[in-house]
């Protein structure tokens, strides 16, 4: 069973010799509501401290694509008689009939009618139009991305990336912007993929999540919240480094506490997820028929 927020209070509590709260949330002391903000903090910083496996969170969506009609007019931002705009917005690119590349959505104005970012390039009636969501939300509780988890799952591809700036430019305003894999890029507190598909593509990657509570619904929480919530991290950590905090705070010698804090926090990362074995000879051993494993002579005869 794992430690509540109100046990590991209370454990610190006792420890620092200050009187043991029975509760924590609404608690007018100012010791107990001290603990509380620097157990947080304890856990913030914990969470940049290293890649908990507690806190990898593997991410999966499937990509979004309307192919339908519209009309067009040269020179004017406006697409209209679209059978319905339900759904869209200025996270889809359009991919058609008279409209520019990198072309997006701007503002929907009704049902069947909403505006571009470019001017179309010719006037067009019921041409074929495809509206591609390339702007995708980070998950809620997004810290850092793990590199090298991106891939297209339906075509079984990796997806290349991060671009940065220079390159998501070359992308989608150079005349080859256009490809079998999936390029992606972080931006905007955004994840934005290219080019735009007319088809429905599987997409997954991993990241580090900030989510270190569990409430008792088990929701995730950035921060202890209620007395009943508990952490994902290694109690002993937290409560050490809450009284770290709590002695710097104070300007009580630390040197003690530091020496614990190394040393709980090296053997909860030791102990957190498994480790490679290591060899001198690090290559695969062989299991088909070679040199290595076929007679000198007489080859079974």
């Amino acid at each position: 069973m794992s430690t509540t927020m109100l046990q590991l209070v209370q454990q610190v509590t006792a420890e620092l010799n200050l009187a043991v709260p029975s509760y924590v949330v609404g608690n007018p002391s100012q010791d107990v509501q001290q603990i509380l903000a620097l157990m947080n903090r304890a856990g913030y910083d914990l969470i940049k401290e290293y890649d908990w496996q507690a806190l990898e969170v593997e991410y999966r969506f499937y990509t979004n694509a309307i192919t339908t009609t519209c009309n067009t007019t040269n020179g004017t931002y406006l697409l209209n008689n679209i059978p319905s705009t339900a759904g869209l917005d200025s996270t889809y690119s359009i991919v058609g009939t008279s409209i520019p590349q990198d072309t997006y959505v701007n503002n929907v104005i009704d049902l069947t009618s909403l505006t571009t970012t470019q001017l179309a390039s010719a006037t067009s009636v019921g041409g074929t139009v495809t509206f591609s969501k390339t702007i995708y939300p980070l998950p809620a509780d997004y810290e850092t991305i793990t590199d090298n988890t991106h891939w297209d799952k339906t075509k079984h591809w990796q997806m290349l990336g991060p671009c940065d700036a220079q390159q998501w430019q070359w992308l989608k305003s150079g005349y080859i912007s256009t490809g079998p894999r999936v390029r992606w890029r972080i931006l905007g507190n955004t994840f934005q993929i290219w080019p735009p598909y007319n088809t429905q593509e599987y997409l997954g990657f991993e990241y580090r999540s900030k989510g270190w509570v569990r409430n008792a619904a088990g929701d995730v929480l950035n921060s202890f919240q209620n007395d009943s919530d508990t952490s994902v991290l290694d109690s002993d950590v937290i409560a050490i480094l809450t009284k770290l905090k709590y002695f710097q705070i104070k300007s009580f010698d630390t040197t003690s506490l530091q020496q614990d804090y190394i040393r709980y926090l090296n053997v909860a990362k030791a102990n957190d997820k498994g480790s490679a074995t290591l060899s001198f000879a690090p290559q695969p051993s062989a299991v088909l028929i070679g040199w290595a494993n076929i007679p000198d002579t007489g080859y079974g005869s």
